[in-house]
C-alpha cells in the first residue's frame, strides 16, 4: 500500500524542514478530534519517553489511546491474536528488528510516508536493520547491546582479592571471559541474600543470550545452508554456563522467570554482584532514590568466549504503522515526533542508546558539561560496542517460531529435566523442520 495523498506530502514537508535537531519549534500538523489508537512496549526504562505523548496531542490536538502497554514478548502475542482474529484495528506499534520480520505485510513501508531528510538523521544501520525485504516497516527508537555493570566495592576488597585468588588462581579483576565471569558469580554468591548474577529466563531473551554465548564461544545458530548447526560442542558449552550458575545456586532460584525488567530490579536492589545488561537501566542503577548500587557501579565490555569472540547480540526498538489504520498522517506525525531528536535526548539521558549520530553526540557532550563521569563511560562503552562487537539474530521471519523451539529446551537442560545435548538436539530437529517447511533447504 501507497501512501501519496497531498496531505501526506505536506505533512511529510513540514516534518522534514523541523525535525533534524530542536533548535526550530516543530510543527507535527493538525489532527484535531482525531483519536490515534496504538499498542506500546511497556516496562520501566520505556516510561519516559511515554510522558511526552501529551506534548503531541497538545500540539496536534489529537488524542492518543493506548490499548496495551506491555513487555514485548506478551505484546508480540497480542499482535499475533489481532491478525489472527481480523481485529488489526490500530495504527501504532512498538516493534522490534528482531521482530519484524514475521509479520509480513501488516506494517507499511515507511519510504514515501516519512520525509527523506528526516530519515536522513538515522543511523545508516538501524535503517538497513529496520528493513525487511526492501521495505522500512519501522522507524527505529534506540538500540540495545549488553555490556557488564559490577559492584566496584567487591572488587576492591583486600580479603576478597586474596580468597579468590587463592581459590581460583587468577587475580580478582572484572572477568575479561564467560569463564571469569562464571568464577566470579559462584565466588560472590551467597545464596538467598546475595546472588554472583542473573539472567533473563525465558522466551527470546534466554534464546538471545545463549546466542551470543554460542557465537562467542565460535559457535553458529545455522550453517549457510539455514541448515542448523547450534547443537554443537560450542553450543553445549554455552548452555553449561547457565546450569553452573543454576546449580551452584549463584542465580536466584526463579531466574528461569526472568525478563529485562527483573534483572534490572535485582541488580539495583544491591543483591547482585554482576549483571549483564543494556544500558537502558544506567542512570536508573547511579540514582540513589532508585538503587542501592548508586555510586558504586563498574562497568566494562561484554566477555569474550573461548573463540576469543565478544558477545554482543544487539538491534533496535521500534515504531510501526499499520497497514490498516485510519490515519496514515496522524500515524507518521506521532511516530516521528517519538524518535526526534528533542526525544531521543529524553531516552539518552536515561542511557537508552541513540539511533540518531547527532543525539550520541549531544548527550555525550551535556554528561561531559555536567561532571557525569559515569554516563560519559556508559556511553563511550557502549558506543565500542555497537561499532565492534553487534550482531543481529537471523532477520528471518521465522527467529521468533525458531527461538520458541529453543528457550523451553534451554530450561530443560538447566533445570536438568533432560541433558545439554539431548536438549539441543531436540531444539535442532524442531528448528530444522520448521525451515524446511519455509522452503530454505
Amino acid at each position: 500500500m501507497k501512501f501519496t495523498t497531498m496531505k501526506a506530502l505536506t505533512t511529510g514537508v513540514a516534518l522534514s524542514l523541523l525535525a533534524t535537531g530542536g533548535a526550530v519549534a516543530q510543527d507535527y500538523g493538525s489532527f484535531e478530534g482525531y483519536t490515534l489508537r496504538v499498542k506500546l512496549i511497556g516496562g520501566a526504562q520505556y516510561e519516559p519517553l511515554y510522558a511526552e505523548i501529551a506534548r503531541w496531542e497538545e500540539m496536534t490536538g489529537a488524542t492518543v489511546d493506548v490499548l496495551s502497554r506491555k513487555n514485548h514478548f506478551e505484546l508480540d502475542r497480542e499482535i499475533k491474536q489481532d491478525i489472527a482474529a481480523g481485529t488489526l484495528n490500530w495504527c501504532v506499534g512498538s516493534n522490534h528488528t528482531s521482530f519484524a520480520p514475521q509479520y509480513g505485510s501488516i506494517y507499511i513501508d515507511l519510504n514515501g510516508v516519512i520525509a527523506e531528510d528526516v530519515l536522513a538523521g538515522f543511523q545508516t544501520l538501524a535503517l538497513e536493520n529496520s528493513t525487511v525485504a526492501g521495505r522500512l516497516v519501522q522507524l527505529p527508537r534506540h538500540s540495545d547491546i549488553s555490556n557488564l555493570f559490577y559492584q566496584k566495592s567487591l572488587y576492591e576488597d583486600q580479603d576478597n582479592m586474596d580468597a579468590f585468588e587463592a581459590e581460583y588462581g587468577y587475580a580478582l579483576t572484572p572477568p575479561e571471559t564467560w569463564d571469569q565471569f562464571r568464577d566470579q558469580a559462584m565466588f560472590f554468591a551467597n545464596a538467598p541474600t546475595f546472588y554472583g548474577t542473573q539472567y533473563v529466563g525465558k522466551d527470546e531473551a534466554i534464546t538471545g543470550r545463549f546466542y551470543e554465548l554460542l557465537v562467542a564461544n565460535g559457535g553458529a545458530l545455522f550453517d549457510e545452508d539455514w541448515n542448523p548447526t547450534f547443537n554443537s560442542e560450542a553450543g553445549v558449552q554455552s548452555v553449561q554456563w547457565f546450569k553452573d550458575l543454576y546449580d551452584a545456586n549463584a542465580v536466584p532460584a526463579g531466574v528461569l522467570n526472568y525478563l529485562w525488567d527483573d534483572t534490572g530490579l535485582g541488580f539495583a536492589s544491591g543483591t547482585v554482584a554482576l549483571n549483564l545488561d543494556w544500558a537502558g537501566w544506567a542512570s536508573f542503577f547511579n540514582d540513589p532514590e532508585n538503587s542501592q548500587v548508586a555510586g558504586n557501579i563498574g562497568l566494562v565490555r561484554a566477555p569474550t568466549g573461548s573463540a576469543g569472540l565478544r558477545s554482543g547480540w544487539s538491534g533496535s526498538h521500534t515504531f510501526s504503522i499499520t497497514s490498516t489504520c485510519d490515519n496514515v498522517d496522524a500515524a507518521a506525525s506521532f511516530v516521528s515526533f517519538l524518535t526526534s531528536h528533542e526525544n531521543q535526548m529524553v531516552e539518552a539521558r536515561k542511557g537508552l542508546l541513540p539511533t540518531r549520530g547527532s543525539v550520541w553526540d549531544a548527550v555525550i557532550a551535556e554528561f561531559e558539561a555536567e561532571g557525569n563521569e559515569f554516563m560519559v563511560e556508559v556511553f563511550e562503552t557502549y558506543a565500542l560496542s555497537m561499532a565492534e562487537d553487534a550482531f543481529t539474530p537471523p532477520l528471518i521471519p521465522e527467529w521468533i517460531e525458531v527461538s520458541n523451539e529453543i528457550w523451553p529446551r534451554l530450561q530443560g537442560a538447566i533445570l536438568g529435566e533432560m541433558t545439554i545435548q539431548e536438549a539441543l538436539d531436540e531444539a535442532a530437529d524442531a528448528t530444522r523442520i520448521i525451515m524446511e517447511d519455509a522452503g530454505y533447504n
